[in-house]
């Protein structure tokens, strides 16, 4: 197991060419925010934003659409129930987001249904909140997983109901048999984080704590993870996946000196200053 340091962000967080435009930092796009949980997704593509993703587009209700352009006016909407134009952005995206704030019924299954089965093969799928509840709800849903680059971020109680591993039993090795089924990429959120890569090795946090615990921090995660992979694709998918982890965590920390709380929307405002030190 590698416990993971600062070393990891300035190997990944390195200057912006000079010659460059939105295009060369790659386009995500997220999917989720049912009516009463707008928030979630509103979160993650504002932090997709901020973390540097060239492009960022959030397919979800209408209802969202004022809430999400008073929040973070850089985002291209799209109604999640055009289904056409869903198709045709799923197809476009170099990162796909999918979950946060999704509800649990025959839409969010159809929704999610649609990503697993249009992404493209290369595109890296994170795979977060309702939509693993969704998929453990629906283990046939687990076959569209070959050949696709799918990263989870599970909660500890979404781990348990995606891998079927009781919380207090949740140990490395077991873990990493269940990562080796799913054949695709776990981050384990908790007090220090866990990483199992598809290569098989483990790499943890050392840091953390209780003023992360609100709601949102894990949609703010999401979106950091998405931008680091659409900006950084020339790196090393587990360093790029390895930075993003720890760099959430680190924003929190720097905060908390501070605060009481690390709100999700501040760390989104943090999150250009930080990046800058270490690409200096």
């Amino acid at each position: 197991m590698l416990l993971l340091t600062t070393d990891i962000l300035s190997q990944v967080i390195t200057p912006r060419p000079l010659l460059s435009h939105k295009g060369n930092f790659g386009r995500v796009l997220a999917i989720g925010g049912s009516l009463n949980f707008g928030g979630a997704i509103i979160m993650a593509s504002q932090a997709a934003v901020y973390a540097g993703a060239g492009l960022v587009s959030c397919a979800t209700n209408r209802a969202n659409l004022s809430a999400l352009h008073a929040r973070c006016p850089e985002v291209m909407f799209l109604d999640y129930h055009d289904q056409k134009q869903t198709l045709s952005v799923i197809q476009q995206n170099d990162v796909i987001i999918i979950g946060p704030g999704l509800d649990l019924d025959d839409f969010g299954f159809e929704l999610l249904s649609l990503v697993l089965t249009y992404a493209k093969e290369d595109c890296p799928v994170i795979i977060d909140g309702s939509a693993i509840t969704l998929l453990s709800q629906h283990p046939f849903l687990l076959k569209k997983l070959k050949n696709k680059n799918v990263i989870f971020t599970p909660h500890q109680m979404e781990w348990q109901r995606l891998a079927q591993i009781p919380i207090n039993q949740q140990e490395q090795a077991t873990n990493l048999i269940a990562r080796q089924k799913l054949e695709a990429t776990v981050v384990l959120k908790k007090f220090q984080t866990e990483i199992y890569h598809q290569n098989n090795q483990i790499h943890q946090l050392s840091i953390g704590g209780p003023y992360m615990a609100t709601g949102g921090m894990g949609d703010t995660l999401t979106g950091i993870l998405a931008a680091f992979l659409a900006q950084f694709h020339n790196q090393d998918s587990i360093a790029v996946i390895d930075a993003a982890v720890y760099f959430h965590s680190y924003v929190a920390r720097e905060l908390s000196q501070d605060n009481y709380v690390t709100l999700p929307s501040i760390i989104c405002q943090t999150i250009p200053t930080i990046m800058r030190r270490f690409a200096n």
